[in-house]
């Protein structure tokens, strides 16, 4: 069996299972069954497949098939140009939560703050990225999971960033030590009704609430008392959900200066509070 056919023959047991993209899934799986690269896969996509590396293949699209995600079998996931490990223990970061570092990074460079709090931190990958960005940054990174902390200083120490960023487990915003003068906070977003749909990751980093806003709303409250003056709190937030983002954090910081920013699919995607009406973005 060459490279060819078997990515046929994988292709057709994930499509059998309904699995999205099925073609590109069974190609991150190869590769990462060969540890070669896409230029290296197509350059010998007519070369034989050995038995043993067969079998390990199909046994990984036979994982995949069971509904267990592409990023946890492979322990790989790409975010902002970055490699990351994840496992199950996280959620596997999303293109989308992009737009939130960049707007982040924006802000940094023109209001240098003290340290940046990045709260909810999974993987690590908001405040890994940041820290590796901005050399010069400080990062408090909280999560109320053990699990996903080890995950997140794996990853800062795989970055070489680790004596940057202080891991704190606990509650949101609870384990900070003081005020700082940006959060950020990619909370769980994911109506109850919609985690069943979304298998094989964590419930605990899916499960919004009702309506999903139940953990942005405790985080904007807890935010009163530790966003430092003239700070900044960044939000990433599901579709739908603007109107009552933007209304509570109205209600809670009546003096503050609120801004929504789309992402490429133009669905409103970050949430921005800056408490200097002089200094938000436009």
């Amino acid at each position: 069996m060459t490279l060819k056919q078997a990515l046929a023959q994988a292709r057709g047991v994930l499509d059998a299972a309904g699995v999205p993209d099925a073609a590109m899934e069974c190609e991150v799986l190869l590769r990462h069954t060969l540890g070669i690269d896409r230029y290296r896969l197509y350059l010998d996509i007519d070369t034989e497949l050995g038995p043993e590396p067969q079998q390990t293949f199909f046994t990984l699209i036979e994982r995949r098939a069971r509904g267990e995600p592409s990023a946890y079998i492979t322990g790989h996931r790409e975010f902002f140009g970055l490699d990351f490990y994840v496992d199950p223990s996280v959620l596997i970061p999303r293109p989308e939560t992009e737009l939130l570092v960049e707007t982040a990074l924006d802000l940094i460079r023109r209001y240098p703050p003290g340290p940046v709090a990045d709260i909810g931190t999974g993987s690590g990958t908001i405040a890994v990225s940041l820290a590796v960005t901005l050399p010069e940054i400080r990062v408090f990174a909280t999560d109320a999971s053990a699990g996903a902390l080890a995950v997140a200083r794996r990853n800062a120490a795989r970055h070489g960033v680790a004596d940057r960023i202080t891991f704190l487990e606990g509650n949101l915003l609870e384990p900070l030590p003081g005020p700082v003068a940006l959060i950020i906070a990619n909370m769980p977003y994911v109506r109850t009704s919609d985690v069943a749909s979304l298998p094989g990751e964590p419930a605990l980093a899916l499960d919004g609430g009702p309506d999903g806003t139940e953990k942005i709303f405790k985080l904007c409250r807890q935010a009163v008392g530790r966003l430092a003056p003239g700070g900044h709190l960044l939000l990433e937030i599901g579709q739908d959900q603007r109107e009552a983002v933007v209304l509570a954090l109205g209600e809670l910081f009546p003096g503050g200066r609120i801004a929504v920013l789309a992402d490429l699919a133009g669905i409103d995607r970050v949430v921005s509070l800056n408490l200097d009406r002089q200094r938000g973005l436009t």
